[in-house]
């Protein structure tokens, strides 16, 4: 007599024919993210391209195409100026946030021995960040005015006779009122990365003899290079869409493309915005890029 083997057949389970279930399983995890960002990115930007090459007149859009928007935008001196001042002004804040945070990224990520104590700095870090965006803006007014905070403390000191007028109203008051919204965003992927240093590698560098700034040149800023990075992508992509700080603090005498977009929108200017907003998306590609290519975030992080 013989016993029929009850020992199941586990053929079929060999890691190379789940290759195929795991293939088909990655397709539907990814399938949503994919449907998402052609919905609401891929279209939007073709849409955006598209209508660029509209004809528009004065109180008409057509879809019939044409390179006039374009040539308008590049033929005048107004709208060159502002794509000029949207980068001066993005390099002179992504300049100013480093400057301010990296050294305040350095203290909370590196000096500070206790979590605590260091997640509570980063956490006063993001306090403004509890109220609205234009008070926020709106705040620096009566800080930098003729008869501001600042003035009057720049005279109390015996520092300046007379207020500052540039300090309100002017580019500087533009980047100053950047530089403070913005250098969170820089302080905290510093931050992180500074907090990941093995503090064995500092001991040993100290043991061998090496001071503070060839162990911040050769080891600090090397392994915090990915923060920097990354900070400077959040700074950038936000300083060049702005509108509202500029328009605020510079009493409309300063304009950045994304002024440009705002009053080309409200004039229903639809094809000339579209044009503003494919070159501001094109510089915003370009310098995500270049960043991206300083450091590979892949595999640093």
């Amino acid at each position: 007599m013989t016993i029929a083997s009850t020992t199941p057949d586990t053929t079929d389970m060999t890691p190379s024919n789940l290759g195929p279930l795991r293939s088909k399983a990655s397709y539907w995890l990814i399938a949503p993210g994919v449907i998402w960002m052609t919905l609401f990115l891929v279209v939007p930007l073709g849409m955006m391209v598209y209508v660029s090459f509209w004809s528009q007149t004065t109180f008409k859009i057509e879809p019939i195409l044409t390179t006039k928007s374009w040539e308008t935008f590049f033929s005048s001196d107004t709208y060159l100026n502002a794509l000029w001042t949207t980068i001066r002004i993005w390099l002179l804040v992504l300049l100013s946030t480093f400057v301010v945070g990296y050294p305040t990224a350095l203290f909370v990520g590196l000096f500070v021995k206790n979590k605590t104590l260091a997640t509570t700095l980063l956490v006063l870090c993001v306090i403004p960040f509890w109220t609205s965006f234009l008070i926020r803006v709106l705040a620096w007014r009566p800080m930098l005015g003729k008869e501001g905070a600042i003035n009057i403390i720049l005279q109390a000191l015996h520092i300046t006779r007379e207020p500052i007028e540039a300090l309100l109203f002017t580019e500087l008051s533009v980047i100053i009122g950047m530089t403070q919204i913005y250098c969170v965003f820089m302080v905290g992927p510093i931050a992180f990365m500074l907090g990941r240093i093995d503090p064995n590698v500092i001991e040993a560098a100290r043991d061998l003899g090496a001071s503070f700034w060839r162990i911040f040149r050769t080891i600090i800023l090397p392994l915090s290079m990915p923060g920097v990075i990354v900070g400077g992508i959040f700074v950038s992509v936000m300083v060049l869409g702005e509108f509202a700080t500029a328009a605020a603090l510079s009493g409309r005498k300063v304009n950045m493309l994304g002024n440009i977009i705002v009053t080309q929108v409200g004039s229903l200017k639809w094809a000339f915005a579209a044009v503003v907003g494919v070159i501001l998306t094109i510089l915003m590609g370009v310098v995500v890029a270049g960043f991206l290519r300083i450091v590979d975030l892949k595999r640093e992080l």
